[in-house]
């Protein structure tokens, strides 16, 4: 485990005891919330796009861009993760084979290796998993590891950002009180 993360743990479960002890922390309470959120708070009513491995690059090209996305879950039943598919993939796949690109199918070029994560991982882990592994989106799965969401890294920095605005209104108003 990387030592940032090691280190954001041991202050969380500081803070933890000194509640537990009645006692004010540190740490704010905004911060271990956000230690503790569920993925399952981020993909709330967000749809999923997937494409179908036969698809071909122009097909991709357009679905991204129609549906605003960045990667597509590739899918023949919408259910079953057969692979995932990127704008980035897209740009790799050019390299000297630009005149190729225009035969080629989503299933040349998709990743099969798939990450994914359930509505109760942590956004601290899917932040570390993202980091570590340089990944940008992550597929969400329930329990049978069928697909229901997806969640990108925008989604986890809106998410952060959020929390971190939380965070200084709260201390913010903690100062103005004059406690």
């Amino acid at each position: 485990m990387p030592p940032a993360v090691v280190q954001e743990k041991r202050r969380f479960n500081q803070a933890a005891l000194l509640l537990l002890a009645g006692k004010r922390a540190v740490w704010s309470h905004s911060r271990a919330k956000e230690w503790l959120m569920k993925i399952g708070s981020i993909i709330s009513g967000k749809r999923v796009e997937t494409i179908s491995a036969s698809a071909s690059i122009h097909d991709l090209v357009n679905s991204l861009n129609s549906h605003h996305v960045g990667a597509l879950v590739v899918s023949s039943d919408g259910k079953k993760i057969d692979g995932i598919v990127s704008e980035r993939d897209v740009v790799r796949a050019m390299p000297g084979k630009l005149d190729q690109l225009i035969g080629m199918h989503v299933r040349d070029i998709m990743t099969v290796d798939v990450h994914t994560c359930t509505p109760e991982s942590t956004v601290s882990e899917l932040m570390q998993m993202m980091t570590e592994l340089r990944i940008r989106h992550v597929p969400v799965v329930d329990a049978t590891g069928a697909l229901i969401s997806i969640v990108s890294i925008g989604d986890v920095v809106k998410n952060h950002v959020s929390e971190l605005d939380s965070e200084r209104r709260a201390l913010r108003d903690y100062v103005a009180s004059g406690n």
